[in-house]
């Protein structure tokens, strides 16, 4: 066995040594599925969807589920010059031995790690070259069921909606028909069976054209498969709550158990990705939450609630006054109701306000609704407590105008103005527009705009005393654009990246293709978006009618 082989299994011990939970299993007569987050194992296990699959899974008799993660930068080198092929952490195991791959994908800047990983797997990134014994492919995580497009060509199954709601009957499915030992010759017979299941998605068995301007001409189930249905219905679970399955102190959140209040948000801010698809909103029983902190309290572990908005959940001020119970997302919603909060959460150095934009009119027109005077109180009342304070905005907002920048920087003013006690810190992201909110036909803002009103904020709030102002940079925010409103043809082109080590302006232009066509202009009312064959419940129509009036209007 090779050194390089050698430091990579030790590594991969180091890491389980400091776990609490991983479950090992012997793989005779189970379903041997490996599930893949395509980052780090960092990033990976901070995942809370990501963990409970992984547990959900693990607590079948009959399946064996592991984990693999992208490689640190560091242990790349070791895979490639080692020629060492990618395997799970539990057994060691190359990833092509096991049945099932599967991975959970939560953001859209992580697609070009996926093709790497399968190509240090040595699995063949496209659906239409692998081989018999290759194993399945599965796709889920919530950019699977905004737009699963971009990756269509590598999977071979997606799970259109929420995994409780999904594995069940597929692997009831799988169960009956059995494809142990990867992709059988019962493969296609398999895949045409589940085609029809509500909420399973078989990319291969659906073809799309182009018009010569790039739009979509129409896509079509293809004729050998007329059992797949033309629109693929999201399925949520009515009893919802992942169970957060492994501790380690190497994650973001350090042996802290997280424990799901809601899922979906009441609020449905028109930028947000999340608030859509994950509706209606759903929360979770108080008596089943005290009940999981109990256990996690028993086990020694800190616990941390998390939800889109948590502050809105009924019974939280109870569950934080339980010792050893925190948020682990510090993020309030500015508001009374958030202000009665404070005297639970004293013992944080800081805590975080969305207030979005700068100006009642922009903030109307995304549909955020708190007032200024809201976020001065809620500031206020945060440093007044002895705590930092984090502000979230987003620029490059739709009829972002100067003025609304200014704005911006007066009101981070008047709340440093207010109170001097605590640092203040704002994080400033690029919007970036998302299948299934009104403005999915909406353009970025030109990155140079961006870039330019960036700077005016950093130069005017740099220069008070405990203000700092940290921001995305727009070219990732660009990339992350083109990814989550893209179609099939970008397969080729998070191919090239993977392959070529090339960037994905590059590997665009050399597919003949642009940012243009995806991110930089006005799309048409009539245009086929290519995740419409998606019926989230989220009527177009209604979105169409709400971007009108709120933008090509003028009118928030």
């Amino acid at each position: 066995m090779g050194g390089k082989k050698q430091k990579l299994l030790r590594k991969a011990d180091a890491l389980l040594s400091k776990e609490k939970g991983t479950v090992f299993k012997e793989p005779g007569g189970k379903l041997n599925i490996c599930l893949v987050y395509p980052n780090t194992y960092h990033v990976g296990m901070s995942n809370l969807g990501f963990q409970g699959v992984y547990g959900y899974l693990n607590g079948m008799a009959d399946v064996l589920c592991e984990r693999a993660f992208l490689p640190d930068p560091e242990d790349l080198e070791d895979f490639i010059k080692g020629g060492e092929e990618l395997f799970s952490l539990e057994s060691k195991r190359p990833l092509k031995r096991f049945d099932m791959v599967a991975f959970s994908v939560s953001f859209e800047n992580d697609y070009p790690h996926i093709p790497r990983i399968l190509e240090l797997a040595n699995i063949p990134p496209l659906s239409g070259n692998r081989g018999p014994r290759e194993p399945l492919l599965l796709l889920g995580g919530v950019t699977a069921f905004s737009n699963p497009e971009p990756l269509a060509d590598f999977f071979d199954v997606v799970f259109i909606g929420e995994a409780e709601a999904l594995l069940p009957q597929f692997l009831d499915s799988v169960r009956n028909f059995s494809v142990s030992g990867g992709r059988a010759e019962t493969e296609n017979a398999f895949l045409e069976k589940i085609a029809s299941v509500p909420g399973i998605y078989v990319p291969s068995f659906y073809g799309v054209s182009y018009r010569r301007d790039g739009s979509i001409m129409e896509r079509s189930s293809i004729k050998e498969s007329p059992q797949a249905p033309v629109s693929i219905k999201k399925q949520i679970s009515g009893e919802f709550g992942m169970r957060h399955t492994i501790t380690t102190p190497d994650t973001e959140f350090s042996n802290m158990r997280l424990i799901e209040l809601m899922r979906g948000c009441p609020w449905s801010c028109s930028f947000c990705l999340a608030g859509q698809v994950y509706n209606p909103p759903r929360q979770r029983q108080l008596e089943d939450v005290k009940k999981e902190i109990s256990e996690a309290l028993s086990a020694g572990q800190r616990v941390g609630l998390i939800g889109p908005s948590v502050s809105d959940y009924p019974g939280l001020a109870e569950l934080l006054q339980i010792e050893g119970v925190d948020f682990s997302i510090t993020s309030l919603r500015a508001g009374e109701k958030s202000m009665r909060l404070l005297p639970y959460l004293r013992a944080h150095k800081s805590l975080s306000i969305a207030a979005e934009a700068g100006t009642p009119r922009l903030r109307g027109l995304i549909n955020k609704k708190i007032t200024e005077e809201e976020i001065l109180e809620t500031s206020n009342a945060i440093l007044a407590y002895g705590m930092n304070l984090r502000v979230y905005f987003i620029a490059g907002l739709p009829t972002e105008q100067d003025e609304d920048i200014e704005a911006l920087i007066n009101l981070v003013g008047k709340i440093r103005s207010a109170s001097p006690r605590g640092k203040i810190t704002l994080t400033v992201s690029t919007f970036v527009p998302k299948p299934f909110t009104c403005f999915q036909w909406h353009p970025m803002e030109d990155p140079d705009v961006v870039k330019k009103r960036l700077g005016k904020i950093k130069k005017a709030l740099n220069a008070i005393k405990g203000v700092s102002v940290f921001h995305d940079v727009p070219k990732y925010a660009s990339m992350q654009g083109v990814f989550a409103m893209g179609d099939r043809r970008l397969s080729s082109v998070l191919l090239a990246m993977a392959r070529e080590k090339t960037d994905y302006k590059t590997a665009l232009k050399n597919a003949g293709l642009s940012e243009d066509f995806y991110i930089f202009r006005q799309k048409g009312a009539d245009e086929i978006l290519p995740w419409d064959f998606i019926d989230t419940g989220a009527s177009r129509e209604a979105l169409r009618a709400q971007y009108e009036r709120s933008v090509l209007g003028g009118q928030p």
